[in-house]
């Protein structure tokens, strides 16, 4: 026997598949860093300057030239020469695009 609800549900259409969307992710340390320097007034940063001002979570030398690492790697920063043999200092690299992503640049050269 037929029960009321597959009557009912007999001229429908397939219901449609429903995209699953991941969980929303907490930005990467490189994209705080990111975020971070669009309001850097100066235009080269320093290991030294990111651990004294920037982000809490990359107030870690280590994790701040982690992050800052993979900024060079995405185009983000340029590394310089510094004074001394112990300093990292990088030129930021101003590009004009709103809500900028690590991977953005990538994004435009395509294949």
């Amino acid at each position: 026997m037929v029960s009321l609800f597959e009557r009912l549900d007999k001229g429908r259409p397939p219901p449609a598949e429903e995209k699953i969307q991941p969980p929303h992710k907490a930005p990467t340390r490189a994209q705080k860093l990111l975020n971070w320097l669009q309001h850097w007034p100066n235009p080269t940063i320093s290991v030294r300057d990111i651990c004294v001002y920037g982000p809490n979570s990359l107030r870690d030398k280590k994790i701040a030239t982690i992050s800052a690492e993979v900024l060079v790697e995405f185009g983000w920063l340029v590394p310089q020469k510094a004074r001394r043999y112990d300093q990292r200092v990088w030129q930021i690299a101003r590009k004009p695009i709103v809500g900028p992503t690590v991977a953005a640049e990538r994004a435009d050269l395509g294949p």
